[in-house]
């Protein structure tokens, strides 16, 4: 379900950097304090103030490239923006974060909260869900498909063990203009079952290369290998084995292709997505 939420009568403009600094100093400390306890309340604090901040008039346009632990992206139609960020557990896996905010102009602020709900998603590759049962991550990229009432392309970073992590391809849409959402959706063509959205596995040692060419709409990633055949079964000790594969974007659907030519690939940015860093 959707929250919609309507600024308080005297909100004013000059209270973003205002925010903006507690929002910053929180997220400092949701990233870099050493008790978990601490982090989480951190964490607690930044979603009410986020929540207030977006209560502003105007607060679609207000930026937050400055508040370094969360990762906030427009989609390219300007429809939403997503904001996603996580808090690492003493044991070395992660929780994640996100909201959902819509471009609904002066109508008040109309905010879609995502609830993680990794732990319970026995086969994520299979699953659709809602906001209230996401698999959780931390999206760097949205690219929309179709036009009419189109769907939206994510690609994320999932933290998930002290030996491996994850990055996802999933999919956001909105059917039918019904005020809810959907994550996951039967497009991805693979060699086995149709999947609703893709999950990769592999070694925290790694980097992967996970990327949209809209030159020649591909999503371009490694191909990931275990280092020895011995191995198959046990993706944390996947990594790149210096080949590309692919999903082509045709007729509304992705369709599997294997050794995409794809040299220079990579770019600065793509160290971004690795391993979460303390932020300074």
């Amino acid at each position: 379900m959707s929250v919609r939420l309507f600024a308080q009568p005297g909100s004013r403009q000059d209270q973003f950097p205002v925010y903006r600094d507690s929002l910053k100093h929180l997220g400092l400390k949701m990233v870099n304090h050493p008790e978990e306890l601490e982090r989480k309340n951190a964490n607690y604090n930044f979603i009410r103030t986020l929540i207030s901040t977006l209560k502003l008039p105007g607060s679609y346009q207000f930026q937050f490239d400055s508040v370094k632990a969360i990762t906030t992206v427009n989609s390219p139609d300007q429809r939403f923006r997503i904001f996603t960020w996580h808090v690492m557990n003493d044991d070395g896996s992660y929780r994640f974060y996100g909201a959902i905010q819509m471009n609904t102009g002066k109508g008040g602020l109309k905010l879609y909260p995502l609830g993680d709900y990794s732990p319970f998603m026995k086969n994520p590759q299979d699953t659709v869900t809602d906001n209230g049962k996401w698999y959780g991550a931390q999206y760097y990229q949205v690219i929309p498909v179709g036009e009419t009432n189109p769907y939206y392309v994510l690609l994320g970073w999932k933290g998930y063990t002290p030996k491996s992590t994850k990055k996802v391809i999933e999919v956001l849409s909105f059917p039918d203009n019904s005020g809810k959402l959907v994550f996951g959706a039967p497009v991805f063509i693979d060699k086995g079952p149709v999947k609703n959205r893709v999950v990769f596995q592999y070694t925290r040692q790694a980097s992967m290369l996970l990327k949209y060419d809209p030159t020649s709409r591909l999503i371009v990633f490694d191909h990931l290998a275990p280092p020895d055949k011995r191995l198959k079964d046990q993706p944390d000790t996947y990594g790149p084995d210096l080949t590309y594969d692919a999903y082509r974007l045709r007729n509304g659907k992705w369709q599997f292709e294997e050794n995409v030519d794809m040299r220079n690939a990579a770019s600065a940015t793509d160290e971004q997505y690795i391993d979460p860093k303390k932020k300074p």
